[in-house]
Formats: C-alpha cells, sequence, structure tokens
C-alpha cells in the first residue's frame, strides 16, 4: 500500500497503520505543487531581494545581522546542516527515526519551507527503503527547532553521517552509491527548514501516545484479572456512581471493567470484606484521569504533526517571508510531561495491587507460593516493580519547566521538549514492565482461586498467556518470564 503526503490531516491511528502495514510514502501532486511553489517564489525572491531575510541572506541565531554574500547561500545551508550535527548520548531507535523522516516530510510539503522537491523526495526515498539516519538523543533544547537531531538526521542528504540499513550501521556515501543516489546541494533557506522543526520530540510523542494507548488497554485487562484474584468487589465499576462525577475516563473505565469482567464466577461470588484498597476501588478514578490525559496529548500532537514548524515561513500568494516562532516546542512539552505523569502513575496504582497480591490476604499465600519460606516465590518482582515505580518519579519532573539561555542570548527562552520527549519514552518502557510484572502476579494469584473462573476474557488471556510464562510451583529464573510477559502485552489481539 501507499500513503500519498498531502494537506490532508494526518492521524496518530494513520501513522500506526502506515508503521505497522509497512506502507511506501509518495508526494501527491498537490504537495508536488506546493514544494515546487514556493521553491521557485523563493530563488524569483533572491534575485530582485532589497532587505535582509533571516536564514535565507543572514547567518544563524545572534549571527543574524550578518549578510551572506548571494554566491555562498548554498554553502551557508551546508554548513549548518554540517556544524549542527553535535548530538550525544544514546542513539534513537529506529523505529522513532522513521517517524521523524514522515514528520519532516510531511511539514516540507505544504509549500512554505522552500525545501527543493529533490530533497523531500529523498527524505520520502530513505523512509521507503528503511534507510535510517543515525540520530542521538541529547543536543536538542526544543526550542530553535529540534537542531542537533535533525541535522543528524539530515547529514545524509548531503553525503555525510551514517544509516541503519539491513541491521548494519554504515557511512551514508556507501549506502548512496549503493542505491545510486547523489548527494544534494542545498540551496538558499533549505538547511534552515530542515533543521527548523519539532519533528524529534513530535517523533517521540507519536511512538510514546500509541504505546501509551496500547498501555492504558492492557492496565484495564491486567488491572481486573488482579481485582479477580484478589477477590475484589464490582460495586465500584457500576455507572451510577460515576454519572456522579462524569469525566469521560472515569465513566468508560467502569463501563470497560463491567465489560471485562462479564460472565466472571469470581465476581458474582459473595465478599466478606466491605470495601476493597484504593488500588482497586479507585481504579477507574486513575485509569481514567490517563485515559482523558492520553485523549488530549494526542489531540495536541496531531495537530503539531500537521503543521510547518520551521522558520522563516514563506508565503508566496502573500509574497512574504515571516520569521517568527513556530519551531518553539513548548506547545507540545508540557503535554509530553503530562503525559509521562500520567503514565507513572498506571504503574504507580499496579505496583500497589502486585504489593496486594503477594501480601498473603484474602486466602492468598504469602508471596503466592505455596510452601513461602522455602520459597521467596513473588517477592522479588514486587522489589523490582517498586524500582522502576520509584525512577519514574525522578523522570516524572518536568523538563518544560527549565530554560537555559543559547546563541549569546538570542534565544533566551527554550522549552527543553527534547528532555521532555526523551524522558517520556523511558517512562512508557517502565510502565510497559510494571504492567507485565503485574499480569505474572495476577496469573499466579488465579490458580489459587480455581476451580473458579474468570471472565471468558480473561480466561482466554490467562490461557495465552500459560503458554508463555508457567505457573510457578517452586522458586525459579525470574527474570526470563518477566521479560516474557512484557513481550506478551505488546500484543493488540485482546481489544
Amino acid at each position: 500500500m501507499t500513503h500519498f503526503i498531502s494537506s490532508a490531516r494526518l492521524s496518530l491511528e494513520r501513522i500506526k497503520e502506515i508503521i505497522d502495514n509497512h506502507e511506501q510514502l509518495a508526494l501527491s501532486e498537490e504537495s508536488v505543487a506546493a514544494i515546487e511553489k514556493c521553491r521557485k517564489y523563493l530563488d524569483s525572491k533572491m534575485e530582485d531581494i532589497d532587505r535582509p531575510i533571516y536564514g535565507v541572506t543572514t547567518g544563524f541565531g545572534s549571527l543574524y545581522n550578518i549578510t551572506i554574500p548571494a554566491e555562498d547561500l548554498s554553502q551557508l545551508q551546508h554548513n549548518l546542516v554540517m556544524s549542527h550535527a553535535c548530538g550525544t548520548g544514546e542513539t534513537v531507535r529506529p523505529e522513532i527515526v522513521k517517524i521523524m523522516l514522515l514528520l519532516k516530510a510531511q511539514s516540507l510539503s505544504y509549500g512554505h519551507s522552500g525545501a527543493q522537491l529533490v530533497t523531500v523526495q529523498r527524505l520520502v526515498d530513505m523512509f521507503n527503503n528503511d534507510i535510517l539516519p543515525v540520530v542521538y538523543q541529547q543536543g536538542s533544547l526544543g526550542a530553535s527547532g529540534d537542531l542537533a537531531p535533525l541535522a543528524h538526521m539530515c547529514l545524509p542528504l548531503i553525503g555525510l553521517g551514517e544509516v541503519l540499513y539491513k541491521g548494519k550501521v554504515r557511512p551514508s556515501t556507501e549506502v548512496w552509491a549503493e542505491m545510486g543516489w547523489e548527494s544534494i546541494r542545498l540551496q538558499s533557506k533549505e538547511g534552515l527548514a530542515l533543521l527548523n522543526g519539532t519533528q524529534f520530540m513530535s517523533a517521540h510523542a507519536v511512538w510514546s501516545i500509541l504505546k501509551a494507548i496500547r498501555l492504558s488497554k492492557w492496565a484495564d485487562l491486567i488491572g481486573a484479572m488482579s481485582l479477580d484474584a484478589y477477590d475484589g468487589r464490582i460495586e465500584p465499576f457500576l455507572p451510577l456512581t460515576h454519572l456522579l462525577r462524569p469525566h469521560k475516563g472515569q465513566i468508560d473505565t467502569g463501563k470497560r471493567f463491567m465489560e471485562i469482567l462479564e460472565g466472571s464466577q469470581l465476581i458474582r461470588r459473595p465478599k466478606e470484606h466491605v470495601q476493597d484498597p484504593y488500588s482497586f476501588r479507585c481504579i477507574p478514578q486513575v485509569h481514567g484521569a490517563v485515559k482523558d490525559n492520553i485523549r488530549y496529548v494526542e489531540s495536541v500532537i496531531e495537530n503539531e504533526i500537521n503543521s510547518a514548524t520551521d522558520n522563516p515561513n514563506v508565503f508566496p500568494d502573500e509574497d512574504m517571508i515571516i520569521s517568527a516562532g513556530n519551531f518553539h516546542g513548548e506547545p507540545i512539552a508540557i503535554p509530553m510531561d503530562t503525559l509521562a505523569i500520567a503514565l507513572s502513575e498506571l504503574a504507580n496504582i499496579s505496583e500497589r495491587r502486585i504489593f496486594r497480591l503477594i501480601s498473603g490476604q484474602r486466602d492468598l499465600p504469602k508471596f503466592l507460593v505455596a510452601k513461602p519460606g522455602l520459597n521467596s516465590g513473588f517477592m522479588i518482582p514486587q522489589y523490582t516493580a517498586a524500582s522502576i515505580v520509584s525512577q519514574n518519579k525522578g523522570l516524572c519532573w518536568p523538563a518544560s519547566c527549565d530554560s537555559i539561555p543559547s546563541s549569546q542570548g538570542q534565544e533566551d527562552h527554550v522549552s527543553m521538549g527534547s528532555n521532555a520527549a526523551t524522558k517520556l519514552v523511558r517512562v512508557a518502557d517502565n510502565v510497559e514492565t510494571v504492567l507485565a510484572i503485574e499480569l505474572f502476579n495476577a496469573a499466579q494469584a488465579l490458580e489459587f482461586r480455581r476451580p473458579s473462573h474468570t471472565s471468558a476474557l480473561l480466561e482466554r488471556i490467562f490461557s495465552d498467556f500459560r503458554e508463555e510464562v508457567p505457573f510457578i510451583e517452586n522458586d525459579t529464573y525470574m527474570h526470563p518470564l518477566i521479560e516474557a510477559a512484557v513481550r506478551f502485552i505488546k500484543q493488540e489481539k485482546y481489544f
């Protein structure tokens, strides 16, 4: 299948389809016309320009007041990309780099950036052939665009840098030779169009939101299994209560738990206890708040990925070139920080449910083994979950509340959205692990409720899980089992 890049709104759901189905990209006729029109306007403007235009005929940042001779404008853009590739730290995972390529091509396709058609097409070609630039996580302040990471992404365009291709990291020049591609000679403004933009932040956000949606659904399924295994009560999920406090996420969560637990013998049996702990009783309020936040952040990021975020903005029809601040990451930095906080709460409440399951309460054996003492059982997986939850608390300190001036004070307020983005990915990974540990515990606890059964859906999940992770009768090496549980919840077939 082929996805045509156009002005039509691009949703996160559509991005997921493109990635999951390994679709090819192509520029629509509309996009080709817009790109060529803008480039032609900019070239004609250079012939009779009567004033300095930032980034087009001037230096960058605090060097904005230095005019560059016409014969050096191409070299100016080449130097920009080359000199800004100062990233450090860990490399960005390939699946996020691929989203970066898609989002940069999308942003340049609107015809307000001045990129050459050949440049945008090369980004598309890289995406289609899984030629993924090596990009580093550290280096962007999330304000003048994601300068350093986008420079690394774009180095191969000019014959520099490295790419991951067919499982190996290689110099881009070698791969270009194999593909029969020539290096691109950047034109005026073009390097700035490539480096200014929020595609590093946005790609991390897209990846994290898609993962957050999956984890939120799994949190409900796993939480429901834990509730039944703990002999919990269904009343906190009844709709009447939630209609008194009509947050959408809360209502949806209560309804979802009623659906998941439909037909369960365990949930219907008489209870000796009047109330459950908050980690069970308040699931609709906590999981629901997370759902509401995911929905909000998704709406913000969808706006972002359907925007032109470089500078200056070129308006051929209005005969205007406007230097402004669409590259500033604040509109998405704050939401990314809030999403990290929201996701961390899924792990926070999950760890508390794990703690309850191993506490020897409600006729469950201590640490979920028949012979505690000789066996430590599920004692230490809870330690692991607690350690991860604690790490998340540090990662959830908002990056967007910081700012360090740069470029001799010209760029005197920055969003630090890139740090928000990379932290968000780590939090999402951590939440996935904690939920997997809860599933590991919940399945073990459920065995001690036999012959009573939970709902058909949860029994199906339990049965499939047992094909990957066995019941633990005596102490065993648990790390591989936790890893298997993590792999298990990467599936989406249960929702």
